[in-house]
């Protein structure tokens, strides 16, 4: 491999789910898993493509109970192409003898190469390569050209291309007892010698899907039509050495598209004006060159290739073609169906990367979130609250999607989901307003959209807090921390915890930024919003005294996860690591065994240490005395020491963030979770999550690891802030970054030293902070700073 590529040799059934998910292509409107043309989906291959906000309601019947769920749609399957010999069987690697087979992601272009050798008998080899794209530029169309070189024999080969709209959701095992069959109404047809077209729709939502595919083939082509499939077919005559070429150009449309009529007309109207492989191939690579040059960064070594796959599929997720749509981020990317397509709190770990590189994507994913704003408000009214209580999940309109009911694939047992107690999300959701305004200086949506949803998430805290006589501090009760292992205080009747650290901390983080933006709006601006949300100074005292004294728990010297958190058994840890191979979940191993993870102090991943990823040490420690709590380099390290000794790591999210706090703490321990991070899906370290989709959360995480984590580096008061930490594996980076309207500012640090250049504009300088000095950068110079203690 180089830089640039991913790739994988060699034919093995049990690690294809994997692949599919990593070699996934799309473009940020849709995108298609990287499954074998030929291959249907069974138990070891799954195709599957996916629109960017394209949902259905079904509801199915589960441990006795009718259960509701939301779930991004598998749309019809427009890969299918197979070939055979005349007269024998269809060729797949799973029936016929594979002699050679290699797969090859190129990222630099977003097309995925395969090429296989298929032996026929009597030293007669079929050698297949194909090559897929999602087309960057034109997010409607994609593209599959296949090329078949007969090496020592001449023969016949039968082609059939197909639009598959029999398909299902049932990517993931878990679900499979749930009602996946969310397309109906399908219709298929030809439209010209060489295209055909499918038509369906989404069962409850009625999302209207039009389909068309062009066979672009120096031969006859005929079409045939079966019940939900659509199909084209060739024969074609081999000669030894010859190579002769297949093209399957494909346009899809959905109701959902803007500026759209009829989804099938234009996908038929797309596909025959779409020029040939080449000249797609030639935008599209276009496309992909323009994106990489304002994402770029370039990190030596195997860290920063795999970083550049990361960056890969953040970017098929995310696109600017993402800004145009009503969508989320959904937390495992549009490469398969594990959560459902939904969107959870992980566009916190995703927007501050977008920020400085695609601001008006990231702006586009907070309206996603102001548009919903309204039932969130009515979720909080349902709960007898005020403000705004936006969901743990979320999906096409803004309700909770959470799922009632959880299956443990360990004991096979149905349980109650309470992680819609997880109402920090709100919290994710304004911290996320802040970093983009900052990052951006868009000041109009600030005082807009952004004003109202920081208005509505801080009331809701605000509300929720109730007053402890005894302690003389506000407390949040009957909440789930970024844990999720732990729901209940053990023998509780009810879900819910007391004073999660984290929640509380975010909060009055929440209250504290409300009020600065509210006093900083422009008069008529503050006149206007006061009057539609019915705000007064009396509530405003609330928020003002609710953000200096919501109740922090701490034991032992060290800040509490939750209260009551010290008082739980401790867990043992080497006795289970000894019985069991993998801990990671080990909320399934204790409740398969009978027992439950509430029970201990163990933690699924980072909660308490979430608050050292989102802010740096002096803004978390002003945060601590605001609140009238001393949070020193000691406090901080012991709790550090204190939760690291307490966590399963059971989500790709957790080697983040102690990588990212560890680099300023402990940095001979830092690399380890570095890397565990950066290993997460190519190495499936959660066992068979990666085959069912990706985590974008993870993925874009370990980008703003290097981008802000080992720079330090924070967008405030105007000024860009660094605060550069060694970390010896990874001493040596560059990236560029979009700040404040100047394009392609470049950071380069090699050796202890620190470059800043600026490219030329009408644009005021940059005024960049360090620990030690601050300097001003005008547009077109460069400016190199030697790193103190570096």
């Amino acid at each position: 491999m180089n830089g640039w590529t991913w790739e994988y040799d060699g034919y093995e059934p049990a690690d294809e789910r994997l692949r599919e998910s990593l070699c996934t292509v799309g473009n940020g409107y849709f995108a298609t898993r990287g499954a074998l043309p030929e291959c249907a989906a069974d138990a070891v291959h799954y195709p599957g493509t996916y629109v960017a906000g394209c949902y259905n309601r079904l509801t199915s019947a589960v441990a006795g109970r009718r259960v509701e769920n939301e779930d991004m749609v598998n749309l019809p399957n427009w890969l299918p192409l197979r070939f055979r010999p005349r007269g024998q069987d269809w060729l797949t690697p799973d029936t016929a003898t594979v002699l050679d087979h290699r797969q090859v992601l190129h990222l630099s272009f977003g097309l995925l190469e395969r090429r296989t050798r298929y032996a026929l008998g009597e030293r007669r080899v079929l050698f297949v390569r194909q090559q897929r794209l999602v087309h960057m530029a034109d997010p409607h169309l994609a593209v599959l050209r296949t090329e078949f070189t007969a090496e020592g024999f001449a023969d016949e080969l039968d082609v059939e291309a197909a639009l598959d709209g029999g398909v299902t959701n049932a990517g993931v095992p878990r679900y499979r007892e749930l009602d996946g069959r969310h397309l109906t109404h399908v219709h298929t047809g030809p439209h010209a010698p060489d295209t055909v077209w499918l038509r369906c729709r989404t069962r409850t939502s009625d999302i209207r899907i039009g389909m068309a595919a062009r066979l672009t083939v120096d031969a006859p082509v005929s079409d045939r039509h079966e019940p939900a499939r659509a199909l084209q077919r060739v024969r074609l005559r081999l000669t030894p050495g010859r190579t002769l070429t297949v093209d399957k150009t494909v346009a899809l449309h959905t109701s959902h598209d803007p500026a759209i009529s009829d989804p099938l007309r234009a996908a038929v109207d797309r596909v025959g004006a779409a020029p040939g492989f080449d000249e797609l191939l030639e935008t599209h690579t276009t496309a992909w060159d323009q994106l990489w040059r304002r994402a770029e960064l370039d990190v030596p070594g195997e860290a920063g290739r795999i970083l550049r796959l990361h960056l890969f599929h953040v970017l098929q997720t995310l696109s600017p073609h993402t800004a145009d749509l009503d969508v989320g981020v959904p937390a495992r990317g549009l490469h398969g169906e594990a959560y459902r397509g939904h969107v959870f709190w992980d566009e916190l770990f995703v927007l501050p990367y977008l920020n400085l590189h695609f601001p008006e994507v990231s702006r586009a994913l907070l309206r996603y979130r102001h548009r919903r704003l309204d039932q969130a408000c009515a979720a909080a009214r349902a709960v007898g609250g005020r403000g705004a209580l936006y969901p743990w999940q979320s999906g096409s309109d803004g309700r909770e999607e959470t799922q009632q009911l959880h299956l443990n694939p360990r004991s096979g047992r149905w349980l109650p989901d309470h992680s819609h107690l997880q109402h920090h999300v709100g919290s994710a959701i304004a911290y996320n307003v802040w970093q983009y305004c900052e990052a951006s200086g868009d000041a109009e949506f600030l005082h807009t959209e952004g004003a109202e949803m920081l208005l509505q998430i801080a009331r809701f805290w605000a509300d929720a807090a109730t007053y402890d006589e005894n302690l003389g501090r506000y407390r949040v009760k009957g909440v789930v921390g970024p844990d999720e292992y732990h729901e209940a205080y053990p023998e509780a009747e009810r879900p819910g915890l007391d004073d999660n650290a984290y929640t509380n901390v975010t909060a009055a983080w929440v209250l504290t930024r409300t009020l600065d933006v509210l006093r900083s709006l422009p008069e008529p601006r503050r006149e206007e919003l006061v009057e539609r949300t019915g705000l007064d100074g009396a509530e405003l005292s609330l928020w003002e005294d609710v953000s200096r004294r919501l109740h922090v728990p701490f034991h032992a010297g060290v800040i509490s996860q939750f209260e009551g958190y010290g008082d739980l058994a401790e867990l043992d840890w080497s006795g289970y690591r000894s019985r069991y191979d993998d801990i990671r979940r080990l909320d399934r191993i204790l409740e398969a065994e009978g027992d439950t993870v509430n029970r201990y102090q163990a933690s699924k991943q980072a909660d308490v240490l979430m608050l050292g990823y989102l802010f740096s040490p002096a803004e978390l420690q002003a945060l601590f005395r605001r609140l009238g709590y001393g949070l020193d380099e000691h406090v901080w390290r012991r709790t550090v020491d204190y939760y690291l000794n307490r966590t399963s790591h059971g989500s790709t999210l957790s080697g983040l963030v102690h990588g990212w706090v560890l680099a300023r703490d402990r940095r001979a321990e830092a690399w380890r979770f570095c890397l565990e991070a950066l290993r997460g899906d190519i190495a499936d370290l959660q066992g068979g999550t990666t085959g069912e989709s990706i985590h974008l959360g993870a993925m874009a995480g370990t980008l703003d690891l290097v981008q802000r984590g080992l720079t330090g580096l924070e967008t405030r008061a105007g000024a860009l802030w660094l605060d550069p930490v060694p970390l010896p594996e990874l001493s040596s980076y560059r990236f560029s970054i979009q700040y404040q309207g100047h394009w392609g500012v470049h950071l380069r640090l090699e050796h202890g030293r620190m470059e800043i250049t600026v490219p030329p504009s009408d644009r005021p300088p940059i005024d960049i902070r360090l620990p030690d000095r601050s300097v001003g950068v005008e547009p077109g110079e460069t400016c190199q700073l030697v790193l103190a203690d570096y």
